[in-house]
């Protein structure tokens, strides 16, 4: 065997391996204790995966094993399958793709990096679970009268309110809200304790030191790239980086029609909301005080809203990064003119 598709599941797992002229060797399904003693008996081959849940754990596993490893985005190979959909079928397709000259790989990650992603995982479940604690006490809290704006800031100050005697709230219903605020306290020390971690492991990386230094990009957004991003040479410029983000223009041509549309929002978009969010804080800092070295933002501001503005800027953001880990270099600011 020269080539292995592996498609890979929880329990079952389908096998389809081709010789040096191409020919089928083998077609088999494996139940998962069985992957390893499989691939223990055949001569290092490149074997092809799918990138999705646990397949990194695969790649690692099957690289210790002396084979080349090389992972697939599912999108890429989806082309490639034949008739109906089935196991068999994805097997077949994954073989055939991993040997297509054209085709995008990518890059394995550590057990390390999979672990500051998944802290980073969590604080997102965790902040979305905080979020929605949140507005169901803003929602039952207005039921009686009492009303706050947006923010955590505005909801602690509900929480305070709650306990004041003088307020009209029912006792069955102050009993119950309190269940809900303690446990968005529980939920902010989680959050906190994550965050402490995450810094610690920033200030460790050096890459992670060296992407902070770009405005509107913090321990939080720099640790989530170096962590995901391995290898920044895997792309050929600033610009294949951002639009692996999803952060260019969706494009729609046909002949000599070209239309241009929103950001296609394709690839990583934990990181794509990291640098948007980053980048609305900056425009809005821009905008409430503008500086020499924010000539760019503010001039795009007189032309463009500042939500085009922010996403722009979390455009360029990337490039930047990208530069910065191909480069190994820190951020220095360089007073850019108004177009």
């Amino acid at each position: 065997m020269t080539v292995v598709g592996l498609d890979i599941s929880k329990h079952v797992f389908q096998i389809h391996a081709v010789d040096g002229a191409g020919g089928v060797v083998i077609q088999k399904r494996l139940r998962r204790s069985e992957v390893l003693r499989f691939f223990e008996q055949l001569s290092p081959c490149l074997v092809g995966i799918e990138a999705c849940g646990t397949s990194h754990h695969w790649a690692r596993e099957l690289t210790a094993l002396g084979h080349e490893v090389k992972l697939m985005p599912p999108t890429y190979v989806k082309p490639y399958v034949r008739g109906n959909k089935n196991d068999a079928a994805d097997a077949e397709a994954i073989c055939e793709a991993v040997t297509r000259p054209t085709m995008r790989f990518v890059p394995i990650k550590s057990v390390e990096q999979q672990a500051v992603l998944v802290m980073h995982r969590v604080r997102s479940v965790l902040v979305r679970q905080r979020t929605m604690m949140a507005n169901a006490l803003r929602g039952h809290m207005a039921e009686f009268g009492i009303i706050a704006p947006q923010g955590l800031r505005a909801v602690r100050e509900l929480g305070r309110l709650l306990e004041d005697p003088q307020i009209c709230v029912p006792d069955a219903a102050r009993v119950t809200l309190r269940t809900l605020i303690g446990q968005m306290a529980d939920l902010e020390t989680s959050i906190r304790e994550i965050e402490a971690r995450l810094v610690a492991w920033h200030r460790a990386d050096e890459t992670s030191r060296r992407l902070a230094t770009i405005p509107g990009v913090g321990p939080i957004t720099a640790s989530a790239i170096s962590a995901t991003v391995s290898d920044a040479q895997q792309f050929r410029s600033g610009r294949e980086f951002a639009a692996w983000l999803g952060l260019v223009p969706r494009q729609k041509a046909s002949g000599m029609k070209n239309v241009l549309s929103g950001i296609s929002k394709r690839g990583d978009k934990y990181i794509r909301r990291l640098l948007i969010s980053g980048a609305v804080a900056t425009v809005r800092y821009s905008r409430a005080k503008p500086t020499p070295e924010r000539i760019w933002i503010n001039a795009l501001l007189e032309r463009k809203p500042a939500k085009v503005a922010a996403v722009a800027l979390a455009n360029k953001t990337a490039r930047i990064a990208w530069a910065l880990m191909v480069k190994k270099e820190s951020y220095q600011l360089v007073p850019s003119k108004a177009a």
